[in-house]
């Protein structure tokens, strides 16, 4: 990972996988490191606030944009208290295969020269947190238009503590987690991330129902320019995303960031072609959907493949995210508002299996499919499982906690009316 024997080491030590929890005698700070990692954290939580708001703002019908930017706003709020008071120590703590311990509850112990690294702790956490914030944002689309903004706090809360928390130390707690040590990859957030927050997002939806009027009434996008923008702020704070894995600046970190480049182009171009093909004419939202499912693709094979594998990850994303999108959703029936599951949960499932077909022993130290290992394509299969029954349960069982305790969704004439005046008293003129 780093040319100093030390690093090199330090490396081995501690496993394959870009997130790896805070130890301070690991190695001494690298100043260089710690400030390509402050730059990446800045580019992570760019990704959901200005980013995810205007991806998921844009789509929506002008009547509910603000209450969406509400929603992103206040889960980048509470999501970052939680992961403080606790979270993080759940995820990255000492404890066993499942979960952390309380060790480091209101972030005991991490201090201004505690290192974690060749960084700071600090911006370990910060970095970490970033992500803790993107994926319970990204639910958001499942559920906008009707759900009650109280009951989506304590969801919020719930859920990023009972979900997240696990999923991420059994895949980036190399030392303790169950998934890290039977061998799974995702480098940047395959499962922790989007197999996670599309899962969440297709149960809410399903538990939630269908809008009023969803096969009847029109729900056009109301301004794609704002989710065009959105996806642009996506694409480039992704590389802080994926290239900040490799927590360090080093040729991983560059690999991560062209294979990311190149999946997400071919997503783009191959969504675009797929719409282009059925529908008769390519269309903005269909181009910039496709971007994302690229980039979502791409995040777990990021520091474990080549650009030729990138560029196959982004081609089959952006088929199979096109297909589960517009064909599945309108086969079964559920409405899913701004395609959560088709996207994130489609397109982590497919970059989590091509990573076992397409790492490359050479980036990543662990050889896929390709390479003549084929036990990692099941390896990557458990894992997406282990993540799909987790999060699926425990997100039902927290939507009917919630439920009992406030309710979960708006009455119908708040609904007919909009969110935003309902819920805010605001509304875009």
């Amino acid at each position: 990972m780093h040319s100093r024997p030390l690093l090199a080491l330090a490396a081995l030590a501690f496993g394959l996988c870009g997130h790896r929890p805070a130890l301070a005698a690991e190695a001494a700070l690298d100043k260089g490191d710690t400030a390509w990692m402050i730059t990446a954290t800045a580019l992570v939580l760019m990704m959901t606030i200005p980013g995810v708001a205007l991806f998921y703002g844009g789509m929506v019908r002008k009547k509910n944009v603000l209450s969406v930017l509400m929603q992103v706003f206040a889960i980048c709020c509470v999501v970052s208290i939680v992961w403080m008071i606790v979270g993080y120590s759940l995820a990255f703590g000492d404890g066993g295969p499942y979960i952390g311990d309380l060790s480091k509850m209101f972030l005991t112990g991490i201090g201004k020269d505690t290192l974690s690294g060749t960084m700071p702790e600090s911006v370990f956490v910060m970095f970490q947190m970033t992500f803790a914030i993107i994926t319970t944002a990204l639910i958001v689309g499942a559920l906008v238009d009707r759900m009650k903004f109280g009951a989506l706090l304590l969801f919020t809360i719930l859920w990023s503590i009972f979900v997240y928390a696990p999923v991420a130390h059994w895949v980036w707690a190399v030392n303790t987690g169950f998934l890290a040590k039977d061998g799974v990859l995702d480098f940047a957030g395959g499962t922790v991330v989007h197999i996670n927050a599309g899962i969440a997002g297709l149960v809410l939806c399903l538990v939630l129902g269908p809008r009023i009027g969803y096969r009847t009434e029109p729900m056009a996008p109301h301004n794609l320019v704002l989710t065009v923008m959105g996806a642009s702020l996506l694409w480039v704070g992704w590389f802080g995303f994926n290239a900040g894995s490799a927590v360090a600046a080093d040729g991983r970190a560059g690999m991560a960031m062209l294979v990311t480049h190149i999946a997400t182009a071919a997503a783009a171009i191959a969504w675009m072609l797929a719409e282009w093909v059925a529908k008769g004419k390519p269309s903005v939202l269909g181009i910039a959907s496709g971007a994302v499912a690229g980039l979502v693709a791409i995040t777990p094979a990021s520091g474990f493949v080549l650009p030729n594998g990138a560029l196959v990850i982004g081609l089959a994303a952006g088929l199979m995210c096109f297909w589960a999108s517009v064909y599945l959703k309108n086969w079964l029936g559920y409405d899913d508002s701004l395609d959560v599951f088709g996207v994130h949960g489609v397109g982590g499932i497919v970059g989590a299996v091509l990573t076992g077909v397409f790492a490359v022993e050479a980036v990543g130290g662990t050889p896929g499919l390709i390479e003549g290992n084929p036990a990692q394509v099941w390896i990557q299969v458990k894992g997406i499982l282990w993540t799909i029954v987790w999060c699926a349960v425990a997100t039902f069982v927290i939507a009917m906690i919630v439920k009992a305790i406030t309710g979960l969704r708006v009455d119908r004439d708040s609904e007919r009316e909009g969110l935003d005046l309902a819920l805010h008293g605001e509304a875009v003129q």
